[in-house]
């Protein structure tokens, strides 16, 4: 005897059960298992990111002169200028400022307070005539010997 005449006397076999019908039949298919399976999916997937890039849009949306900002690059700086609805100039260093596309700020590390127009002229037009790196606090780069002291006097 064959393999392919023992199929058939198989198949034509039954287990004395009645054939279920057309809804219960559904309800043991792969069907039920599918559809548990893509709620799952939009409850820990699809609907976090959605939440994510919704708080995202809206923290975008409230960018202002001051906010401390992180690129998608990684440049950490202060928004120095709100150009347009899609565009930003962010200051990373004193004096050193970039143009973005506000789509590439990834977070905001803190908020800052905008400067308004009256304090922003009045720190620009200040007349001291100290270098820029005496009014941060540090000390400007020098060419001095290595191990001397600016304050030494020698006697």
């Amino acid at each position: 005897m064959s393999l392919f005449e023992l199929i058939p006397s198989a198949q034509a076999q039954t287990t004395g059960q009645a054939a279920p019908d057309g809804i219960s039949a559904l309800m043991q298919g792969p069907l039920p298992m599918l559809a548990i399976i893509g709620i799952i999916f939009y409850f820990l997937v699809f609907r976090p990111q959605q939440q994510r890039a919704k708080d995202h849009k809206k923290l975008l949306g409230e960018l202002k002169r001051g906010d401390n900002v992180v690129t998608s690059g990684g440049i950490i700086g202060t928004v120095y200028r709100v150009v347009s609805d899609d565009e930003l100039i962010v200051e990373i260093a004193e004096g050193v400022r970039v143009r973005t596309v506000r789509s590439t700020i990834t977070g905001v590390t803190s908020k800052g307070e905008p400067r308004g127009d009256a304090k922003a002229a009045a720190n620009d037009k200040s007349g001291d005539s100290a270098p820029s790196g005496a009014k941060s606090g540090r000390k400007p780069r020098g060419g001095g010997a290595p191990g001397a002291s600016e304050d030494k006097t020698q006697g």
